[in-house]
């Protein structure tokens, strides 16, 4: 069998071992520091690349890449190498003063670090804190968002909802099922100025509000097809009107899996007892807050990309015609969204986001 090239030893000073420990350890490390120290950690270790890869779930030409990287520079290999013109170098210990001050403090009168004020305290010049933040990317000005599911059944749910994408039934469609409500047709207040060379399109900022609508939509996960519907009000009653379009627009001798959130409409008794009437009908419920597992979401994100929020109707009925003529066009040339992620990857994801997240603290 052939065998690659040997791999150069590699040997750790105590100094050396004890920073890489210290970086890996760190709750508040970033994540691309710590990942280089693991691999270094594990090289020193005798870990072949292909070993270390597997256990860190990483390509082998970044463990390769990083085990190089310290056989040439020590701890100074681990850092971005510095773009043209950059003359002046930072050392190992500037680098983690930074690093720590911006991951594990604050300054006295702000919420996060700019550059100016980390460069003030450290010393150091504003773009050579933009360069260690950009190396790990770092971006304290920014901040997202998340909610946790606390439905009892979400492992369930996710397995479920899951297998359908991945494999769904045979002799069955699958549909996933939403609604966007509370669509409004605005119109700005004054006429948008269009885009010319140089100038990018202006429109006021204030609008005026002509009405609302909501749509009821089913994405067929295998073609990519749609079918809609815009209804004034969004209740119960609404729902089920929609179930009788879906069923209208399906084969007969097929069974019908719905995707379906957890709004209230959906549960009521005269949902339930439509459904009991038509056996073929299955319901599958996303967890609760795990909207993200519904595909419909996406092709709501391309609605409002594509038509909404940059739309002008002076009324709910353009409005309407509007969001009808994007579905045809959408239908005309259907390209479904592919699951790629298993529920076991979905899982471990959110166990490893539970873990840092308990890790921090707070």
């Amino acid at each position: 069998m052939r065998k690659g090239r040997p791999l150069t030893p590699l040997s750790l000073t105590v100094e050396d071992r004890a920073q890489l420990v210290g970086w890996s350890k760190r709750p508040k490390t970033a994540q691309a520091l710590a990942m280089r120290s693991r691999i270094v950690l594990m090289a020193a270790d005798g870990l072949s690349n292909t070993v270390i890869a597997s256990q860190l779930r990483t390509m082998q030409h970044t463990v390769s890449k990083w085990r190089r990287r310290y056989l040439e520079s020590g701890l100074d290999g681990l850092l971005d190498e510095p773009r043209p013109g950059t003359s002046h170098k930072l050392s190992d210990r500037d680098v983690e003063r930074v690093l720590t001050l911006t991951l594990e403090s604050t300054p006295a009168d702000a919420t996060h670090w700019s550059t100016r004020s980390l460069a003030k305290r450290v010393g150091l010049s504003r773009n050579s804190i933009h360069r260690i933040w950009q190396a790990f990317s770092l971006a304290p000005h920014r901040s997202e968002t998340f909610k946790l599911s606390k439905d009892p059944l979400f492992i369930d749910k996710v397995r479920d909802i899951v297998g359908l994408y991945l494999a769904p039934p045979e002799r069955a469609l699958v549909l996933c099922v939403d609604e966007k409500s509370q669509i409004q047709a605005l119109d700005r207040t004054a006429p948008l100025l269009p885009m010319r060379p140089g100038q990018i399109e202006r429109r006021t900022h204030d609008y005026a509000r002509h009405g609302t609508t909501s749509l009821f939509a089913a994405l067929d996960i295998k073609t990519g097809e749609l079918i809609g519907q815009t209804q004034r009000r969004h209740r119960s009653q609404e729902f089920r009107n929609f179930l009788d379009t879906i069923e209208k627009n399906v084969p007969a001798d097929l069974d019908v899996h719905l995707i379906l959130d957890n709004y209230g409409t959906h549960k009521t008794q005269p949902i339930r007892d439509w459904k009991a009437k038509r056996p073929r009908f299955h319901f599958h419920f996303t967890p609760t807050s795990a909207s993200w597992l519904n595909l419909l979401e996406r092709w709501f994100a391309l609605l409002t990309e594509k038509q909404l929020r940059r739309g002008v109707h002076r009324s709910t009925k353009e409005l309407e015609n509007a969001i009808r003529n994007f579905i045809q066009h959408h239908n005309n040339d259907p390209k479904p969204f592919v699951w790629h992620k298993t529920a076991d990857r979905i899982l471990d994801s959110l166990a490893r986001f539970c873990t840092r997240t308990l890790g921090t603290g707070h």
